[in-house]
């Protein structure tokens, strides 16, 4: 067994190498978004291991049962040689006894973790598709729950994106003392706290969370929190002025109509006049329960409130990623379903290049590509007769897009049906129907839309005109004219 000062040496050198194998951890090259989230959580692994290791040196050096210290005594005693030799002798004697033990050293441990690079398998089971590795939010399950919930104003998984955090305005007050809203609530709560640890493992979540607390009771004293102020200071109190608390049932109500209601039942008036007999001798203990009753509503709301706080912080500091979702699912919205099984398969191809990417970038410094030419499924550029061929060196620039530019007559055409030029046509109000091909301008856009409009227009206006009938006397008029004359008693 080591002695307390060899488990203290240990725990030293622990710590270094954990310190070192850090700073090799900021020194690696992060390219891509999984690169810098396998260091973050490798390197909230190792502080991990500092503060656990740092724990069990405090208490080795605190020698409650003062092992330390008569182990440092037997070596700074007259006698200390004997000492020496004597635990040199246990050791040989523990080798002997176990000649094949294996044993690795500390160092290696941080060797073969300096090999791995980057690379981490582990990662891609953390996050869920809709997530993308963190960079997105993925709320579905949020979203039922809050489609489920009574009395809530029905909107979309986008504008819920928007507005889930607005508990002032989009949840009315009577739903927030329901079991089902704090249950809501909880599952929001854990949600965001769980893709904190997950895609931003080296953010400090107990500060913040100390620093929201701090302001919270605040402004919870000086009934200043969002969405609570009014509830703040009082009673629950009824048009008489008096709370709604029934002395005689010791029962408290929350509904004016409910507790009318309550006073004119024949329970009550049995109670009313049990209590009345009793000449006031368990008023007090009844005030007592009221009290009681009081302060354990207050606490029920305080806590209500506080999640609300906490979650509204939460989605603050996750505003960048908020926004992204947003962007993320408003494009997934004017994709086709092709459109969804080509960008996933392009995802998967991506994602196979990137892990055999320490192997090919050599082969892929050595490419010679001169003329810029696009890459082909191989990776390497495509034949310059199959640029020309397709016209990729020809630019079509589409203003409508804003200003983006596609390379080749065919990218171009195919592009009037794809999701860009959609969403800009519809930002312009204007539908994107087979008229509108080939029209790039937002000036042309719109003069070709008035024009539509208004052949249309004349045309309503021509088959008025055709339209014929005939009077008495067969004299033939127009549909206005007959109209106009039979109005007038004329006809």
């Amino acid at each position: 067994m080591d002695t307390v000062i060899e488990q203290q040496r240990s725990a030293h050198e622990e710590i270094e190498r954990l310190e070192q194998a850090i700073i090799s951890q900021y020194l690696l090259p992060k390219k891509t978004h999984k690169e810098k989230l396998t260091f973050e959580h490798r390197v909230n692994d190792y502080l991990d291991r500092i503060a656990n290791t740092s724990a069990k040196l405090c208490d080795l050096y605190t020698d409650r049962d003062g092992t330390r210290a008569k182990q440092i005594q037997a070596l700074s005693a007259p006698n200390e040689f004997s000492e020496f030799y004597e635990r040199l002798k246990s050791i040989k004697d523990h080798h002997r006894r176990y000649p094949n033990q294996h044993f690795e050293p500390m160092e290696v441990e941080f060797l073969r973790e300096a090999e791995k690079g980057t690379e981490d398998d582990d990662l891609d089971r953390l996050f869920s598709g809709e997530e993308s590795n963190g960079r997105f939010l993925d709320l579905n399950n949020i979203f039922e729950a809050y489609i489920n919930l009574k009395g809530v104003s029905k909107m979309g998984y986008l504008a819920f994106l928007s507005r889930f955090d607005d508990f002032a305005d989009i949840y009315p007050k009577h739903i927030k003392k329901s079991a089902e809203y704090k249950s809501y609530l909880t599952l929001l709560y854990q949600y965001l706290e769980s893709f904190f640890s997950r895609a931003k493992p080296l953010y400090n979540l107990p500060d913040l969370r100390e620093r929201t607390r701090k302001q919270f009771d605040q402004q919870w004293s000086e009934g200043k929190v969002p969405g609570w102020e009014k509830k703040l200071g009082e009673d629950d109190v009824d048009m008489n002025g008096e709370a709604m608390f029934c002395l005689a049932c010791e029962k408290q109500f929350s509904n004016q109509a409910v507790f009318e209601n309550h006073l004119k039942g024949k329970k009550h008036v049995k109670a009313q006049a049990a209590l009345a007999s009793k000449q006031g001798a368990d008023v007090g203990s009844v005030v007592e329960k009221r009290e009681k009753a009081r302060m354990e509503k207050e606490e029920k709301e305080k806590q209500v409130a506080w999640f609300e706080t906490l979650i509204s912080k939460y989605a603050e500091v996750l505003g960048q990623e908020r926004e992204d979702t947003k962007a993320n699912v408003e494009r997934k919205q004017a994709l086709t379903d092709r459109e969804r099984a080509l960008e996933q398969e392009q995802q998967e191809n991506i994602e196979d290049t990137n892990e055999l990417g320490s192997d090919s970038d050599d082969d892929d410094d050595k490419i010679y590509n001169p003329l810029k030419l696009p890459l082909g499924w191989d990776g390497k550029p495509i034949p310059y007769w199959l640029y020309k061929l397709h016209g990729l060196g020809v630019e079509y620039p589409c203003e409508i897009c804003g200003n983006y530019v596609y390379m080749g007559r065919k990218a171009f055409d195919k592009h009037f049906q794809e999701w860009r030029h959609a969403q800009g046509m519809r930002a312009l109000a204007i539908p994107n129907t087979r008229q509108f091909h080939e029209i790039t301008l937002i000036e042309d856009a719109y003069a070709l839309w008035e024009k539509i409009k208004a052949t249309t227009k004349s045309e309503e206006t021509k088959a008025d005109q055709i339209e014929e009938y005939e009077d008495e006397r067969g004299n033939v008029f127009s549909k206005k004219t007959y109209d106009d004359l039979k109005r007038q008693g004329i006809l």
